[in-house]
């Protein structure tokens, strides 16, 4: 993000607009904000944008109640709470949702008319109460989501703090983008109401962020073994580095047609950005 404090516009004309938006401590919902300060919104709302939830497919296993509470009857009562206070017809409001709807993968690549099968609280949760994003990350994402885990983990292992990384299925390919680069405020802009899918069109695999990430530090990893005993190291000094789902491409042509968009960072400079942050922030707390 720019140094440079956004521009606010202080206006009581007409012409201003104003925003609601929920989850605005995650990273979705921060990055909105910015860009709505910018555009000059105030904060009486025309459009509330629904960012908050419990969005960790594990947890909502271990906590499907609170889960389901926050998702599905959360949003509820912001609808209710919409209609209560005669809004209903000068609001308009944009429902985050989650490619996890999709579930059990039935076609490939999923479309906007692909039928739902969740298979978890978090997705369920979400099918109750909709853009449809596909993984979008930032360094502003959680600790327990596993881009962060890789970026936090070089940072770490870059500072002494840590020696190697452990993670699951090297694999795993998703279509990942950044958070900042999503296209929430664009629907909204729609006189219609649409669900959309929102994704790069590209998939990696957790294997080329490990690669990437430590790329950003100077580093090149190789890799040993296979399957459950597959590790990475560093290829000039051996060190341990790494110890050891269907694709998911997405099309996105209807959300590029209709709002113009198209992603602007790509996954290299995603990753960079990334670890760039937590090494910036392992450096000024060690212990974070």
């Amino acid at each position: 993000m720019s140094g440079e404090g956004p521009s606010v516009n202080h206006s009581n004309s007409s012409n201003s607009k104003v925003a609601l938006i929920t989850g605005i401590t995650g990273q979705d919902g921060s990055y909105l904000a910015e860009f709505l300060i910018e555009k000059g919104y105030e904060i009486r709302p025309k459009e509330i944008y629904n960012l908050g939830a419990q969005s960790h497919v594990k947890i909502s296993f271990e906590l499907s109640e609170y889960t389901a509470q926050v998702d599905a009857i959360g949003t509820l009562r912001l609808l209710e709470a919409v209609r209560v206070a005669g809004l209903e017809k000068d609001t308009k409001i944009y429902q985050a949702s989650t490619s996890e709807l999709y579930g059990k993968v039935v076609e490939v690549p999923q479309t906007e008319k692909t039928p739902f099968y969740p298979r978890s609280p978090y997705a369920y949760g979400m099918f109750a109460c909709n853009g449809l994003l596909f993984n979008h990350e930032s360094p502003r994402r959680g600790e327990n989501f596993v881009t962060r885990k890789i970026t936090r983990g070089v940072a770490k292992i870059t500072l002494g703090l840590m020696t190697h990384i452990e993670l699951g299925t090297l694999d795993s390919k998703r279509d990942w983008g950044h958070a900042k680069d999503y296209a929430m405020w664009l629907m909204l802009q729609q006189k219609e109401p649409e669900d959309f899918v929102v994704a790069t069109g590209e998939t990696h695999s957790v294997r080329e962020f490990v690669e990437k990430a430590f790329a950003c530090v100077g580093r090149q990893v190789t890799w040993r073994g296979t399957g459950v005993d597959e590790t990475g190291h560093d290829a000039e000094t051996d060190q341990l580095l790494v110890k050891v789902n269907p694709k998911y491409f997405r099309q996105t042509e209807v959300a590029k047609e209709k709002l113009g968009w198209v992603p602007r960072v790509t996954f290299d400079e995603l990753v960079r950005d990334m670890v760039t942050a937590d090494l910036s922030l392992m450096k000024r707390d060690p212990a974070a």
